[in-house]
């Protein structure tokens, strides 16, 4: 490892050996990464892609609401985009929302409600972070990143700054047609409708209640576990095979949600993963039916 550290660029921001990569996740599970760098602002990241040798693994972490870092930790490099440098939130000439990589979605829903801008109330339900949400096209309640996103801009592995529109990333469900990986989001911007603020509150009010009600939020999860297959809830197909509030080692199904898996205290990162495939494998013997996994799961086992 020493070898390739030695190669590295000189930085603004910080860099950190043998980084415990737990704390940085809401399972609180996983090994360490080899390195973490936490970029002093935007321009510190396009540097340090310039000057970052091309066979060095390269992992981007945002909030890890969504994610499992195995137990062995993260060859290479951990990007974490959080923190002040990442946490820019206004409005454009245009009337539109900016927001940087390291803004929690529902930082920008409520953003939105103060600014009189409605459609973005869904943003108060997704537990993650608006580089996520560009990722994977994040959603809920009937809504998804594709329908408010007006375009985005990030560096690809060599420092490149690439500018999208909503159509270049060929959103569907959970899915984009841009490589995972292959451009690190840094910002982007979105629309919305000018409503009354106190009327977009309400909504977003409605939202965080029911997510409060309906979901284990308060405790060690990583929210939807599995991808709702067409035609089906992945929460049922999990509650009808009988795996809700099963244990697992030190890991579970909430009794609350059957699609948030929960660390009960003692899980370690291969106790989710597997109670996991052994639901997947359960599933797809009882029914047929593939679930795909939603969450993440980085490093060596």
């Amino acid at each position: 490892m020493s070898a390739w550290i030695d190669r590295l660029p000189d930085v603004r921001g910080k860099l950190v050996r043998d980084a415990d990569l737990a704390p940085f996740t809401w399972f609180r599970v996983g090994g360490k990464a080899d390195l973490l760098f936490l970029p002093a602002d935007h321009n510190d990241l396009a540097d340090f892609l310039r000057g970052l040798p091309e066979d060095v693994p390269l992992t981007v972490l945002g909030v890890g609401s969504n994610v499992i870092v195995r137990d062995g930790g993260v060859e290479g490099v951990v990007i974490r985009l959080m923190g002040k440098a990442f946490a820019y939130l206004g409005l454009d000439e245009d009337g539109h929302i900016v927001a940087d990589a390291g803004v929690l979605d529902s930082m920008v829903a409520r953003f939105a409600a103060k600014s009189g801008l409605a459609g973005l109330e869904f943003y108060a339900g997704i537990p993650g972070t608006i580089g996520g949400a560009l990722t994977m096209n994040a959603g809920c309640y009937g809504r998804e990143t594709k329908d408010v996103l007006v375009r985005a801009w990030g560096y690809d592995r060599k420092g490149e700054m690439h500018i999208l529109s909503n159509r270049d990333f060929g959103y569907t469900y959970r899915h984009s047609e841009v490589p995972e990986g292959s451009i690190i989001w840094v910002q982007a911007t979105f629309r919305g409708e000018p409503d009354d603020p106190a009327a977009v509150q309400a909504r977003i009010d409605e939202i965080t209640n029911r997510r409060e009600t309906t979901q284990p939020i308060r405790e060690k999860t990583g929210g939807s576990t599995f991808k709702n297959p067409p035609g089906h809830s992945s929460w049922k197909l999990v509650d009808e095979a009988g795996w809700r509030g099963r244990l697992h080692g030190g890991a579970k199904f909430s009794e609350l949600h059957a699609n948030f898996m929960i660390n009960t205290g003692e899980a370690t990162a291969k106790d989710l993963e597997d109670l996991g495939e052994r639901v997947r494998a359960d599933v797809k013997a009882r029914t047929g039916v593939q679930l795909d996994w939603e969450i993440k799961r980085i490093g060596r086992p």
